[in-house]
């Protein structure tokens, strides 16, 4: 048989498969029979697994490219076919029977006194490997652990350790929004999120405020950053004395979206006003300056 060449490469599509949770895995598929939405087999680590078409195309070349997960233009695995209807009633069998993977797992790593937290449990479509995911706040020797539940299941066992964002992202919930969790419904990647996202936008910085279901800050806290940063440049910093139809006030706070200003008196006395107010105070005061300066600096003078 011959090595598929360049031209077959050029005729290939570029698709975006989907598995359990927020898992996502880029192939190659000679033939373009594959529409989004639709169940298909693909390669896999010593075999095959089934998942669902996301994208395809150029979209889901960008969404590779975005998420970091191309090294090279296009992935080594391939879409082998689309899957049956028997098929996918055999890979929801074994989501059922995750639920007593996780049981059987919890109950072993107990017996075993290991200090990590079983999050999730994951059958790769032909049984050949089995994935538990879990949490632990240090290194666990889990050697044993993987023998044990080797004999059990009587396959490949993989354990991955994942963060509290990513088993929040794996398992799902509902936040403080009323909505399902964002990086367990659409949110390609979890990106870092940091304190001074909500020092920007003035939000309360107790934690209790500002954290989501795993713990760490809410993703949702860089969805407006850019706009409240961007608003934020009309108006003075808080803290700078301007010079207005009052003399020297010293800005105490800003509104960004009232679009005012409270300003403090040489007095003590405050007052708030609307931006645009503020801005014709300013100019006129700096225009009065100006033409109070001019007559000693003119010619002759």
């Amino acid at each position: 048989m011959s090595k598929p060449g360049r031209a077959d490469a050029a005729h290939a599509t570029f698709a975006e498969v989907g598995f359990k949770g927020t898992r996502r895995a880029y192939f190659t598929a000679a033939s373009r029979d594959f529409t989004v939405g639709r169940h298909v087999i693909v390669e896999a680590e010593r075999g095959e697994d089934l998942g669902e078409v996301h994208s395809l195309g150029r979209v889901a070349e960008r969404k590779c490219t975005s998420s970091g997960g191309c090294s090279t233009p296009l992935p080594g695995r391939r879409i082998l076919r689309l899957a049956t209807e028997r098929e996918v009633r055999t890979l929801r069998r074994h989501r059922r029977d995750e639920e007593r993977v996780r049981a059987k797992t919890r109950e072993t790593v107990a017996s075993l006194g290991l200090r990590m937290k079983v999050s999730e449990a994951e059958w790769q479509f032909d049984r050949r490997k089995l994935t538990i995911y879990f949490t632990a706040d240090r290194r666990v020797n889990f050697a044993e652990l993987v023998r044990r539940l080797a004999r059990r299941f009587r396959t490949r066992i993989e354990l991955r350790q994942i963060g509290v964002r990513d088993e929040a992202a794996l398992i799902g919930g509902i936040g403080r929004c009323g909505r399902e969790l964002c990086c367990s419904t659409w949110l390609p990647e979890l990106k870092p999120v940091s304190l001074q996202l909500a020092k920007d936008q003035s939000l309360s910085l107790n934690p209790a405020q500002i954290s989501g279901c795993c713990g760490r800050l809410m993703c949702c806290l860089m969805y407006e950053h850019r706009t409240y940063v961007e608003a934020r440049r009309r108006f003075p910093r808080e803290g700078k004395t301007l010079r207005t139809a009052r003399g020297r006030e010293r800005v105490l706070k800003v509104d960004i979206w009232g679009e005012t200003v409270v300003l403090r008196g040489e007095g003590g006395e405050r007052r708030t006003l609307a931006l645009e107010a503020l801005e014709r105070e300013a100019e006129a005061a700096s225009a009065g300056a100006a033409g109070t300066r001019a007559p000693s600096s003119g010619p002759g003078k």
